[in-house]
C-alpha cells in the first residue's frame, strides 16, 4: 500500500497537513479533527452540499456583474460549483453536522473545496491560493453568517420537496383504499365506544384528506424560508460588501434555483433571526402527530385477530414473537411511529436553540440543521415504507365489519329523529342488559312499524343525512 502524501497549508492557528489530493483545506482540516460528534457529514446530505453550491455561484456570479472578481476567476470558481451541483466533489466535505462556530467550518469546506477545484481549472495545484485564495474569491462580500443561514433555507425547501412527493404516493395509496372500499360498511367509534355506522372508504379517504392538508401546512410554512439574509455578511451591516451585491445576490439565486428568494428588509434583523426555522419545524412535528395517530389507528383496527377489533388486515412481514407462534406484529405502523417520536424530539430542540441565540448572532443553527434534515430524512423515508409495506396492502375484512354494525347498540341514534333520545336511551340500556338486538326491542314495545324500523336501520341509509320532521 502506497504511503499517503500531504501537503501543509496554514491558517491563523499555524501549519496543518492536508492529504495532497484533497480538495479541502486547512480550515476543512481542523473540522475534521475537531468534530466526531454526530457521525453524520456533510457528504452524506447531497441537497446541502448542493444548496451551499448555489449559493456560492450565485455570489460569485454578483461579484463578476459588479466589477469585483475578473473573468478568469469567475469563471473557474463557476465552474467548480456547476460540477459540485452535477454530483462531482461531494466526497469532499467530510465536515460533521454538529460543530460550534455557527457554522464556519461548513462555509470554509465550500471555500476551500471550490477554490482547490477552479485552481486546478486555472492550470495551477491544489493550495496555490495566490490565484484563487479561499475567503477572498469564494468568500468574496460574503460571511458564514449569511451564507449558512441561506444555505439551510435552500437545503430545506430542496428537501421538503421530496417529503411532498412522499405524503403525496401515500395519500393516493389511501384514496385508492377509499375507493375499494366504498361500500364496505363498518362501524365507527368515538372514545373507543360504538358510535355510528360509515363505511371503510370514508375512513380511509378521511385520512388521505388529512395528510393532504398537511402539505397545505407544510408549504406555507416553506415560504417564510424564502426570504435570506445574504450581502449582510457579519452582523446585517454589509460591512466588506459591495454596493448592490445583496439585491444581485439574491436575484441570481432565484434565478437558479427557481426559488422566489428575496432579500430581507432589515439585515440586521434577519441575521439572527431563527422563527421560520421554528414555524418549519413546528410543521414537520404537525405531521409527526397526525401520522403517528393514522398508525395508531392501524394497529388499533388490526388487533386481534381473535380477541382484538380484527377489522383491517395490516400485510405481514415478520414474525412477531421468539417466544408466541404465529404472532404477527403491526412492525411497519410501529417503526412509522417511532419515527414520529424522533421528529417531535427534534422539534423540541430547534425550540431550544432557536432560543438560545444571543445578540446579532444565533451560534446553534448548526444543531437546527441536523434536526430538522433528520426530520425532513426520517419522515420520508418512514413514509415511502408505510405506503409501500403497509397501505398498499391493507385489506378490510367486510363480513366481520357489517356483522359488527348489525350487532351495535350505537345504531340506536338513528332512531332520535324517530322515538326521541330519551325512548333511544332506553332501548339502547335494555339492549345492553339484556344482550338482544335494538331491532327486537323497538319491534316489542310497538315504538315503530316494521317497515319504517327497516329504513331507519339499513345500514346504507345511516351513512346519509336525512330531513325529518319530529313530532
Amino acid at each position: 500500500m502506497s504511503e499517503q502524501k500531504f501537503r501543509v497549508e496554514s491558517d491563523l492557528l499555524g501549519e496543518l497537513q492536508v492529504p495532497a489530493e484533497a480538495y479541502y483545506g486547512v480550515q476543512t482540516q481542523r473540522g475534521i479533527n475537531n468534530y466526531h460528534i454526530s457521525r453524520k457529514k456533510m457528504r452524506d446530505y447531497p441537497e446541502f452540499v448542493n444548496a451551499i453550491a448555489y449559493v456560492k455561484l450565485a455570489a460569485v456570479q454578483a461579484n463578476h456583474s459588479l466589477g469585483v472578481i475578473n473573468d478568469e476567476i469567475s469563471g473557474a470558481i463557476s465552474q467548480a460549483c456547476r460540477e459540485i451541483l452535477e454530483g462531482k466533489l461531494h466526497e469532499n466535505f467530510p465536515i460533521d453536522m454538529m460543530q460550534g462556530g455557527a457554522g464556519t467550518s461548513v462555509n470554509m469546506n465550500a471555500n476551500e473545496v471550490i477554490a482547490n477545484r477552479a485552481l486546478e481549472i486555472m492550470g495551477h495545484q491544489k493550495g496555490e491560493y495566490q490565484y484563487c485564495y479561499p475567503n477572498d474569491h469564494c468568500n468574496c462580500g460574503q460571511s458564514t453568517n449569511d451564507v449558512y443561514p441561506t444555505t439551510i433555507r435552500l437545503t430545506f425547501i430542496l428537501l421538503n420537496k421530496r417529503l411532498v412527493e412522499s405524503l403525496t404516493r401515500m395519500i393516493n395509496a389511501l384514496r385508492d383504499k377509499g375507493e375499494e372500499y366504498k361500500n364496505t360498511i363498518k362501524m365507527g367509534r368515538t372514545q373507543l365506544q360504538d358510535a355510528v355506522p360509515m363505511t371503510s372508504g370514508q375512513e380511509f379517504n378521511a385520512f388521505a384528506n388529512n395528510m393532504e392538508e398537511e402539505i397545505l401546512n407544510l408549504e406555507r410554512n416553506v415560504k417564510l424560508l424564502h426570504e435570506i439574509n445574504m450581502g449582510g455578511t457579519a452582523i446585517g451591516t454589509g460591512l466588506n460588501a459591495v454596493p448592490g451585491f445583496a439585491k444581485l445576490c439574491t436575484e441570481n439565486l432565484a434565478k437558479l434555483t427557481g426559488e422566489p428568494f428575496t432579500v430581507s428588509p432589515d439585515l440586521v434583523e434577519a441575521t439572527p433571526d431563527t422563527g421560520a426555522y421554528v414555524s418549519y419545524s413546528g410543521a414537520l412535528k404537525r405531521l409527526a402527530v397526525k401520522l403517528s395517530k393514522m398508525c395508531n389507528d392501524f394497529r388499533l383496527l388490526a388487533s386481534g385477530p381473535r380477541c382484538g377489533l380484527h377489522e383491517i388486515n395490516l400485510p405481514p412481514k415478520a414474525p412477531g414473537s421468539s417466544i408466541m407462534p404465529g404472532k404477527v406484529n403491526p412492525v411497519i405502523p410501529e417503526v412509522t411511529n417511532q419515527v414520529c417520536f424522533k421528529v417531535i424530539g427534534n422539534d423540541t430542540t430547534v425550540t431550544f436553540a432557536a432560543e438560545a441565540g444571543q445578540l446579532q448572532l444565533n451560534v446553534m443553527e448548526p444543531v437546527i440543521t441536523e434536526s430538522i434534515i433528520e426530520s425532513v430524512t426520517w419522515l420520508c423515508n418512514a413514509i415511502d415504507t408505510l405506503t409501500e409495506e403497509c397501505i398498499k396492502g391493507i385489506t378490510v375484512n367486510a363480513e366481520h365489519t357489517a356483522e359488527m354494525v348489525r350487532n351495535s347498540i350505537g345504531i340506536v341514534t338513528a332512531l332520535n329523529p324517530y322515538i326521541g333520545y330519551k325512548q333511544s336511551t332506553k332501548v339502547a340500556k335494555e339492549a345492553l342488559e339484556t344482550n338482544r338486538s335494538v331491532y327486537d326491542i323497538v319491534l316489542e314495545k310497538g315504538l315503530m312499524t316494521k317497515e319504517k324500523l327497516d329504513e331507519a336501520l339499513n345500514p346504507q341509509e345511516m351513512l346519509m343525512s336525512h330531513k325529518f320532521v319530529l313530532k
